[in-house]
């Protein structure tokens, strides 16, 4: 199965959209839009998932261990330096407990004492806590015969997200694990679905989805309106779907930069706001033009989460790499993962 270089691209999209989103809070610029490149991930996570499991025959087990390798290892990492940080008084609004250092480990969803926001030690990994969550339901599913799993797991958050919406509750894990972002995952592995039985949209179609998904994006930001799952969700949704469509079409080029960026995304997004923090603490330190902070934030941050990449997660990835399962059906390369 070769690369489906769109998904790609769309990964270093929403990881760059992510970048520039917390440089421009930290330097007093306005991108809140940038924020939904996590609906995109989440949308491209249950596409990914259901995919793999279409050409990959892993236990729920091995599967589990085959997210665990590639997600714990460069965030666990990434938590240490907050810590260390923190404990060394680097980041001086930064309150440790005991309590929330193992729940940001372990990815379960508490209060950070710092804000009381429902945020790990490393803020940006609360997005992790969704996905873990996700990838424990799917494994389950994987017990079940193929053409049950989509129905279980779409039917497990479907109730979680109901159940939010009659029941009022301030536990954190209720109150992450019922929103309604969570069907982003969902419409994902339906799309997923789709591609593997070839009914995609036509290039037409899928073009005109892509512009509007965009025009979205750009109408929420220009105009400043709010933005969450209820409006950013779909126009993820419309901009994975109409990318698949012409990915279908051979409409989409190959461009090694950028299917490098999408290798690299998970590490940029772990990673940026290191280096963002920094180059914005310098600008105002000196007097740098705010618009010059912020450019510079933006390239660092993604210069970090680059060599982070090249230097800390693909090592340590193949340092806990699985054994390969005996039987695969359809491997998968590993661009897609």
């Amino acid at each position: 199965m070769k690369t489906i270089y769109g998904i790609q691209y769309l990964r270093a999209f929403a990881a760059l959209a992510v970048v520039v989103f917390h440089a421009a809070e930290k330097t007093g610029h306005h991108f809140a839009i940038g924020a939904a490149g996590v609906d995109i991930f989440f949308v491209i996570s249950g596409f990914i998932m259901w995919v793999i499991s279409d050409r990959r025959a892993l236990t729920p087990a091995a599967f589990l261990y085959e997210r665990v390798r590639r997600i714990a290892p460069i965030y666990w990492l990434a938590t240490t330096v907050m810590v260390a940080g923190g404990v060394l008084g680097l980041f001086p609004n930064l309150m440790l407990t005991t309590q929330h250092i193992v729940a940001s480990l372990f990815f379960i969803p508490v209060r950070s004492p710092s804000s009381g926001e429902i945020w790990p030690v490393l803020v940006q990994g609360w997005t992790l806590n969704f996905e873990m969550f996700f990838y424990v339901i799917f494994a389950l599913s994987l017990f079940l015969e193929r053409r049950w799993r989509l129905v279980a797991v779409a039917a497990v958050f479907t109730s979680l997200v109901l159940s939010g919406l009659v029941m009022t509750s301030q536990n954190p894990i209720f109150l992450t694990y019922t929103r309604p972002i969570m069907l982003e995952f969902i419409v994902g592995m339906f799309i997923g679905q789709a591609w593997l039985k070839g009914k995609v949209l036509g290039p037409q179609f899928g073009l005109l989805l892509v512009i509007l998904a965009i025009g979205g994006f750009l109408a929420l930001q220009v105009f400043k309106l709010p933005f969450n799952e209820f409006n950013c969700g779909p126009l993820a949704v419309a901009l994975v779907a109409g990318t698949l469509s012409l990915e279908a079409a051979g409409r989409i080029g190959q461009w090694r930069v950028f299917a490098f960026l999408g290798d690299a995304s998970y590490s940029i997004y772990i990673w940026h706001t290191f280096a963002i923090s920094v180059i914005a603490k310098l600008g105002g330190s000196i007097g740098l033009h705010p618009g010059i902070t912020f450019a510079a934030a933006v390239v660092g941050g993604a210069v970090l989460g680059t060599c982070a990449y090249i230097l800390l997660e693909r090592p340590l990835t193949k340092l806990f790499k699985s054994p390969k399962p005996k039987s695969w059906s359809k491997p998968v390369p590993a661009e897609e993962i």
